[in-house]
């Protein structure tokens, strides 16, 4: 095989794309909230700021979120197991176009009110949270159960786009426009995506379905933990977040340890530019079998990758191995996906979808916190490294605990396999 063959082989997968014009809607709208959410999320901060003079205060909206994301994302997972997911997607797209409205209508006033961006944010929150498990649970369905691995990836790489280009457009707009432009940008994109999940061709259910209750969601929790396969995916992405994530540090790790602010905006970057060359060459994880294995190691190298970013003498080395994590974490959140989303039953994919979101969104607040604390008690580039060395021990011992994780085989599993069995049956039609 010649070099140009190796690299077709690992070219990313657009077939998705190309066959189902129903996920190219999902895949585009995903990507324009993940574009126009990282707006707002530059724009919040940044007003908040500005009007109060206050971190305390800025670091407030996290709490102020934290709690609609919780219950809201736990509810909004239950109910996308009863209601038509496509309606939703559109009337959780209209709530965040609305609130955002009012964000804006703030803003451009003469005197903005702080309590009001408090109030909103934390509504912006609950229908967002509502929002995404709707949209993960319903990913698979447009798509066949042998691209799930390929949808993913592209999946990813909206979101990557979102995340590296959103910041800079809100941070352009801030500071050459105002930021309520930030909000009207965000709400033209809300607007637009919504749109385009209104084209979207309805997706009933095709079983008996479960009202939100309470009980539905102790069912959904009981399902997850007792699958210790799932179990393992959740344990080893907040082991990683919670052990590794080194976002915090990174004004100190730029101003203090290198004395080079400016290339703050850098830091950040690094790990998404990392995970988009990663996604771009993500050809070869359609023919993977033993995902497990693979979110191990993958979860591994991210934790070698962030120790040895925090012992580098050289921010430009510091960088090149944040891109290697940034890398490394995408492969794992492939594979993450690619079991979620091939192994759980239609009728509980929904509540599975939240869970799945506060298993990625519990890990990096707690992140922050030990981040901050080691580096307060220790230093800045030793809460780095040794938090990237104790991922390394943390996703072991799960891999050792749990050795259904470790062995799970797409080809052989019990549960990919009834799936695989219950969508042919349903026919393997996107859309079915």
């Amino acid at each position: 095989m010649t070099w140009r063959d190796r690299f077709r082989a690992m070219r990313m997968d657009v077939t998705p794309l190309r066959e189902s014009r129903d996920f190219r809607l999902l895949f585009l709208a995903g990507t324009v909230f993940y574009l126009g959410g990282m707006v707002t999320y530059v724009a919040i901060p940044y007003q908040i700021y500005t009007l109060t003079g206050s971190n305390f205060a800025v670091g407030a909206i996290g709490l102020v979120e934290l709690v609609p994301l919780v219950v809201f994302g736990l509810y909004g997972g239950a109910l996308a197991d009863h209601v038509d997911r496509r309606r939703l997607l559109i009337w959780t797209g209209v709530a965040q176009a609305g609130f955002t409205v009012v964000l804006a209508v703030n803003a451009f006033g003469d005197d903005p009110h702080v309590p009001l961006i408090f109030v909103v944010a934390g509504l912006l929150a609950s229908s967002s949270a509502m929002q995404r498990p709707s949209r993960e649970a319903l990913m698979p369905r447009t798509v066949r159960h042998d691209q799930i691995t390929a949808a993913n990836n592209l999946t990813s790489l909206g979101m990557q786009i979102g995340v590296l280009v959103g910041p800079a457009i809100g941070g352009l707009l801030v500071a050459y426009v105002g930021i309520g432009w930030c909000y009207t940008v965000d709400i033209a994109g809300l607007g637009v995506a919504t749109l385009m999940f209104f084209l979207m061709r309805p997706y009933p259910h095709r079983a008996e379905t479960t009202p939100p209750s309470l009980a539905g969601i102790r069912d959904g929790l009981r399902y997850a933990l007792g699958r210790r396969d799932l179990l393992g995916t959740y344990l080893v992405d907040i082991a990683a977040m919670l052990l590794a994530l080194p976002v915090v540090l990174f004004p100190a790790l730029a101003k203090e340890v290198f004395a080079r602010p400016e290339l703050l905006g850098l830091l950040y970057s690094a790990e998404t530019v990392g995970a988009l060359v990663a996604t771009a060459l993500s050809g070869w994880t359609t023919r993977v079998h033993l995902h497990g294995r693979a979110i191990v190691i993958a979860a591994a190298a991210y934790g070698a990758c962030v120790g040895l970013a925090g012992l580098m003498p050289s921010i430009w080395l510091v960088m090149l191995f944040l891109a290697l994590s940034g890398a490394a974490d995408m492969v794992s959140a492939t594979f993450r996906g690619t079991v979620w989303n091939q192994t759980i039953p239609e009728t509980m994919r929904g509540r599975l979808a939240g869970i799945e979101m506060l298993s990625y969104s519990i890990g990096p607040l707690g992140g922050q916190v030990r981040a901050g604390a080691v580096a307060d008690l220790w230093s800045v580039r030793g809460s780095i490294a040794s938090g990237g060395f104790a991922c390394i021990a943390g996703v072991g011992l799960t891999a050792l605990a749990l050795r259904d994780f470790w062995t799970y085989d797409a080809r052989t599993d019990e549960h990919a396999v009834a799936e695989r069995a219950f969508r042919a049956l349903a026919g393997e039609q996107p859309g079915a």
